[in-house]
């Protein structure tokens, strides 16, 4: 007996199921295996263990380093990155160009050559930091630098993140607001902020998420000293150093599910704007 020919529709996407496969393959490989490994090594010496690597005194200040000055650093370039970007979409100028290249600069530059480069400025014998010494400031081998490195590794993400919106946001509806007798100051912040505020928060995570895991630009600059100007990624480098893998997974961990929750967070705050702008 032949069996009934049925038909199937054919898919409105070319495919689909090939692009799907080689998706879930290459996340998988990339992505999804590697975090499961960070999983699960942390457990190897049992919950206790755990508990008690994270908690220890010396990775609490790491934590809170690297996640306190990479949320300041995210807020400097919320600011100046807006500024920035505004006076790029906004102003023709001499040097333009050159200076909206350079503002990608942080991308191309290897991070230890940054992390060199902002220590010789900022250390008290550097062009900067021989300004500041007289009055009292450090920043070279202190806190402050590791914010300042990752006011530099940042800004990019939030002047990109911003300029895209800026550029197609029509400049006559800031025109016909001044008309109307608004200020400057509600223009921008009922007229300017609301459009760019989902682009804005998008850059303020990605800041935020390259200054908790930067390394290469910060260790230079930070001085490195336990329980004061310790980085959470060098006290991974140490613990690794010391062939204690399961402790550095750890700390790995900690930080992976703190950043999680963070950028969940994000996610959530601009899902919660655009709902309420529709």
């Amino acid at each position: 007996m032949t069996r009934p020919v049925i038909w199937k529709a054919p898919s409105p996407l070319p495919g689909f199921s090939l692009s799907l496969g080689f998706t879930v393959a290459y996340m998988s490989l990339f992505v999804l295996i590697p975090l499961t490994a960070l999983a699960i090594r942390p457990w190897e010496n049992g919950l206790d263990n755990f508990l008690a690597v994270v908690t220890s005194p010396r990775a609490l200040a790491a934590l809170r380093l690297s996640f306190v000055a990479a949320a300041v650093a995210a807020v400097v370039n919320a600011v100046m990155g807006g500024l920035l970007a505004w006076v790029l979409t906004r102003y023709e100028f001499p040097g333009k160009r050159l200076a909206d290249a350079v503002i990608d600069l942080p991308f191309a530059l290897p991070t230890a050559v940054a992390g060199i480069a902002l220590t010789a400025l900022y250390a008290q014998n550097g062009p900067i930091g021989g300004l500041l010494a007289p009055v009292g400031i450090k920043i070279a081998y202190t806190p402050v630098g590791v914010v300042v490195a990752m006011i530099f590794v940042g800004l990019p993400f939030v002047v990109r993140s911003i300029q895209p919106v800026l550029q197609d946001l029509d400049q006559e509806v800031e025109a016909a607001a001044e008309t109307l007798g608004a200020s400057p100051l509600q223009t921008a912040t009922r007229i300017i902020l609301p459009a760019i505020l989902p682009a804005l928060l998008s850059g303020i995570g990605l800041a935020f998420a390259r200054g908790v895991g930067e390394y290469g630009s910060v260790i230079f600059i930070a001085g490195n000293m336990p329980l004061r100007s310790e980085i959470a990624p060098l006290l991974i480098v140490t613990q690794l150093e010391q062939f204690d893998y399961a402790g550095a997974a750890t700390i790995g961990m900690a930080m992976l599910i703190l950043s999680f929750l963070i950028l969940l967070g994000f996610n959530g705050l601009q899902g919660a704007i655009a709902r309420r702008g529709a």
